[in-house]
């Protein structure tokens, strides 16, 4: 179902209003033309005004097609009908109900600084009508006159002043909402460039994801397969070199007991990446028997402390920490020759430290090369697990004074 909007309705007014009044003016002036005493002379002029106004709406939107609104065509147009609506209702007061056009539609054809005079004029006809006609007969009725042009004169004041109080009310209206339009389309560009952002964001992380996942993979294998090879590698030189088969026996089942261990972690990584010294035991645990098997396996003093209170610590902290110890003591192990070797686990409010200190040959912390292909992943790779968990690694040595390195991360509970 359609319904008509206000513009519609009142634009079928515009258009049909002036002629249904003329029409209705027409005949109730023509069945109380008797009454009243119209004159032969008067039907006849009031028939020729008829005409005239009849013509004259009929070229009305013709004549204003090109320039419509309040402009001076307009204007003279509209005082026109009032001197015909005028002549009407002085020859048959009934005629002022065509002469009440002219209140509504002064604010279509008048300029704001006519209008005035427009609605005044009209008033003057329509009070001559509503007292029996023009000209008032007699003193009192001319008094009467006056009173009913006054009021309706301020009647027409006050109806203009809600009108124009609503039409500035409308404007504002208008005025927010168009503000309000262009807001929606300002935050709109914005979500979208938002949602723009938000998209290549995500690609950029997955992105850093794949690379981090593979440093971490790489890291993994160094510190699992490759250091594992490593100490079979060392192993069996020293089964080569070995004078007594006692010695070579002794070596061999390290390197044995080190190609099994390299063989479960390496399965433990295609399961979960996780140490597999972790999968029976706590970190202090797992710490303590390995520095028992480094201190063991280099025949160097190794202690291992715990300080503070023990808490069980997320997996993803754990493995961090073991993986920097079993760097930093194949370190030790292999470019340190270190006497003595000392491990500290410390649990410190919201942190957990862990200390590596050796009296081995030192070195400059500020002449570490780079890491190159050939090398492995050493102090960077060890800096890079404590950062990867938003901790830090610390490293003081000097050559000839042993080596200290100390990591830093957030104590983060295992809630499982």
């Amino acid at each position: 179902m359609t319904h008509a909007t206000g513009p519609q309705r009142r634009a079928s007014f515009d258009r049909w209003g002036p002629y249904a009044l003329l029409a209705v003016g027409l005949v109730t002036a023509g069945a109380s033309a008797h009454a009243i005493g119209m004159s032969r002379g008067g039907t006849e002029a009031a028939g020729a005004l008829v005409v005239a106004a009849l013509l004259l709406q009929l070229s009305w939107r013709r004549v204003t097609s090109d320039t419509p609104g309040p402009n001076r065509v307009a204007a003279v147009l509209y005082f026109v009908r009032w001197a015909i609506a005028f002549a009407l209702t002085w020859l048959n007061p009934f005629f002022g109900i065509y002469a009440a056009v002219g209140y509504y539609s002064s604010s279509l054809h008048l300029t704001r600084r006519l209008m005035p005079l427009g609605l005044f004029m009209t008033a003057v006809t329509m009070a001559g009508s509503e007292v029996g006609g023009m000209p008032p007969h007699g003193p009192l009725m001319w008094v009467i006159f006056v009173a009913v042009l006054c009021t309706n004169v301020g009647l027409v004041g006050l109806f203009f002043r809600f009108a124009d109080q609503e039409q500035r009310r409308i404007e504002d209206q208008a005025g927010t909402i168009d503000e309000l339009e262009r807001t929606n389309a300002a935050l709109q560009q914005a979500l979208d460039e938002n949602a723009a952002l938000h998209a290549q964001l995500l690609v950029q992380a997955r992105e850093a994801g794949v690379a981090d996942e593979r440093r971490r993979l790489a890291a993994e294998i160094h510190d699992t397969i490759a250091q594992g090879l490593t100490g079979i590698i060392a192993q069996l030189q020293v089964v080569a070199g070995a004078t007594d088969l006692a010695t070579a026996h002794t070596h061999l089942e390290r390197a044995s007991s080190l190609a099994r261990h390299s063989l479960g972690e390496a399965r433990r990584s295609v399961h979960n990446l996780a140490p597999v010294e972790l999968a029976a035991a706590g970190l202090p645990e797992a710490l303590k028997k390995l520095v028992a098997d480094w201190g063991e396996r280099t025949g160097a003093r190794a202690e291992f402390t715990v300080t503070g209170t023990a808490e069980s610590l997320h997996e993803e902290v754990s493995a961090t920490l073991l993986r920097i110890a079993q760097e930093a003591l194949s370190n030790a192990a292999r470019h340190a020759r270190a006497r003595r070797l000392g491990v500290t686990l410390t649990y410190l409010g919201d942190e957990v430290i862990l200390d590596i200190r050796d009296d081995g040959t030192g070195f400059d912390p500020a002449a570490v090369p780079a890491r190159t292909h050939a090398g492995g992943f050493g102090l960077a790779g060890m800096r890079a697990r404590a950062e990867r968990i938003a901790g830090s690694l610390a490293v003081e040595s000097e050559p000839g004074h042993g080596t200290a390195v100390s990591a830093r991360v957030p104590l983060v509970r295992d809630d499982h």
